[in-house]
This record gives C-alpha cells, sequence and structure tokens, in this order.
C-alpha cells in the first residue's frame, strides 16, 4: 500500500498535473504541436542525455550485463509484439504505432525516480537504469524513425533524417567525455542542465497539448492491448530473461523493474513528428502511465522473489 500511495502522490498526480495544463494551454491558445515536439528532438532530449550520462557512474561489468540483458529482452518482445499485430491484421500504420507503444518505454522521467525510491537512492541499480535509458533513448532516434520512414522515403532520405539528430552524436561524446574525466566549462554545463531540468516537463505539456487536439475517438481495443502488452506481458517477460541468465539480487531487480514501466513519450513524439497514429499512441501513453499506478506495485511486490 506504501508503494502504491507513493506513486500515486510523486509519479501519476504530477504527471496528469502537467497533462492537464498542456490540454488546457492547446485549447486557450491553439499551440502548434510539430513546434513543440521539434523543441523535444532537437533540444531537450539531447540536453537531458548528455547530461544524465556525463553525470553517471557504471563499471563495464555491469554495462555488459545490462546490455546482454537488454538484447535478450528487447529481441523476444519485439518478436511478441510482431506476432500480435500480424494475428490483428493491423495496417502497417498501425502496426508501427502498436511496435512503438510497447518497445518504448518511460526509462527517463519514470523509470529513473522509481528506482531510486524502490532502492532507497541506491546508485548501483541508479547506473543500471542509466544504461537502459541510453538504449531506450537511441532506439527510438534510430529503429524508430526509420521504421516511420521507411515506406514513405528511400533509404538515403531516412538516414539523412536520423543523422540530422542530435541525439546519436551526444552519447559518443558524453561517454568520452565522462571516461576520459574531461572538465566540461560551467559556462557550457550550466545552461545543458537548464535545458535537461527543463525535458520532463516540456514532453509532457506536449503530450497534454496532443491530447487537448484530439478528437477523442477512442482506439480502445487497440490502446487495452497496447497497455496490456507494455505493463504484463513485458514485466513477466523481465522476469522470465532474468532467470534465463541467472542473475540476481540487486541487478535483477533493477532490471526486472526497469522492463514495467509505462509507454515512453518518444512514442508520442514520433508519431507526431511523423504524422503516424497521433491519437492512438497518446492515448496509450495517458492509459498506461494510470494503469502502472495499480501494475507496478505489483511487480515490486513479486520483486523479493527474486
Amino acid at each position: 500500500m506504501n508503494y502504491f500511495i507513493y506513486i500515486l502522490i510523486n509519479n501519476i498526480v504530477p504527471i496528469s498535473i502537467m497533462i492537464a495544463i498542456g490540454a488546457t494551454i492547446y485549447r486557450a491558445f491553439k499551440i502548434d504541436i510539430r513546434t513543440l515536439s521539434k523543441l523535444n528532438f532537437y533540444v531537450f532530449s539531447p540536453a537531458i542525455v548528455f547530461t544524465k550520462l556525463y553525470e553517471s557512474e557504471m563499471s563495464l561489468s555491469v554495462l555488459m550485463q545490462v546490455l546482454l540483458f537488454f538484447v535478450i529482452f528487447f529481441s523476444l518482445l519485439f518478436a511478441i509484439i510482431e506476432i500480435v499485430v500480424r494475428v490483428q491484421k493491423h495496417q502497417r500504420g498501425m502496426r508501427v504505432a502498436m511496435r512503438n507503444s510497447v518497445i518504448f518505454y518511460n526509462s527517463a522521467n519514470y523509470a529513473l525516480p522509481l528506482n531510486q525510491t524502490v532502492f532507497a537512492g541506491n546508485a548501483y541499480t541508479l547506473s543500471i537504469q542509466i544504461i537502459i535509458m541510453i538504449m531506450q533513448t537511441l532506439i527510438p532516434n534510430t529503429y524508430g524513425i526509420y521504421a516511420l520512414n521507411a515506406h514513405k522515403a528511400s533509404w538515403k532520405a531516412t538516414m539523412r533524417t536520423i543523422l540530422s539528430l542530435p541525439v546519436i552524436y551526444i552519447i559518443p561524446l558524453a561517454m568520452l567525455l565522462r571516461y576520459f574525466h574531461v572538465p566540461v566549462p560551467e559556462s557550457i554545463h550550466l545552461p545543458i542542465s537548464y535545458i535537461a531540468n527543463a525535458f520532463m516537463a516540456t514532453a509532457l505539456l506536449t503530450l497534454g497539448v496532443q491530447l487537448g487536439a484530439m478528437k477523442w475517438e477512442f482506439h480502445f481495443s487497440n490502446v487495452l492491448l497496447s497497455n496490456l502488452l507494455r505493463l504484463a506481458v513485458a514485466p513477466l517477460l523481465g522476469f522470465f530473461v532474468v532467470w534465463l541468465l541467472g542473475l540476481y539480487g540487486l541487478t535483477a531487480k533493477a532490471l526486472i523493474l526497469s522492463c514495467a514501466v509505462p509507454t515512453s513519450l518518444s512514442s508520442v513524439l514520433l508519431a507526431i513528428e511523423y504524422e503516424n497514429e497521433a491519437e492512438f499512441s497518446s492515448q496509450a501513453v495517458f492509459t498506461s502511465t494510470l494503469f502502472s499506478m495499480i501494475t507496478i506495485p505489483i511487480v515490486i511486490y513479486f520483486l523479493d522473489w527474486v
């Protein structure tokens, strides 16, 4: 019950307030959502990725364990979703949106504070979550964009789009600077920190603006299917992969918890930026965030069994 109340008060309520503000602002001023989307892709996302990577501490052994887990988990989850969308006979646009709503999960804004709450600020479990966050930042900005553009543009044009995104350069830059202990001048680090601190607010406001602009023709069955795969199937798969690799203790618990969080705002930002099932994507994020206040306490309870 304590976890339930904490998650409700410290995760769900603040997120819901920010989303509501975004929806209200759209209703009042008809804000251009494409501009907000570009700000997220080209300004706020690169800043938070750089900050988290540059300030994190992780060992090579932890890195390899987490990467192995992620590759197996991601591959199995992708295969499950591919089977589901083909059985459902979705059109291509919905197949991509459904896939994105499950494989892209909120490993930063939601998972980082959740990790620190559950594990009492443990630096080791935080480093595990940061590695997951890196992967969950890289994949939407590479595969996610490719999947949305493959049928609309040539391979070269799609690659130009991917290579134009700053986040794919920020990741190796931040890791190199941290590895070689290169100090970032305060005059540069300070504005980057300011921008990074604004990421969550801007992303949630963007989601709120999208929800405010929607006609709310609810994609009931598809949204529920997405929520089921993201909040139930994914953590169960996390338990399985941990068992398969023989992981235990804090490592196993942190990895399983990382699988249980709701759909990422990346799926919405991609859907808006590339005009693909934006309403479904927004509804999937919103509902999975709400339902997660029920499912995550259940996952936390079963972590004691690992």
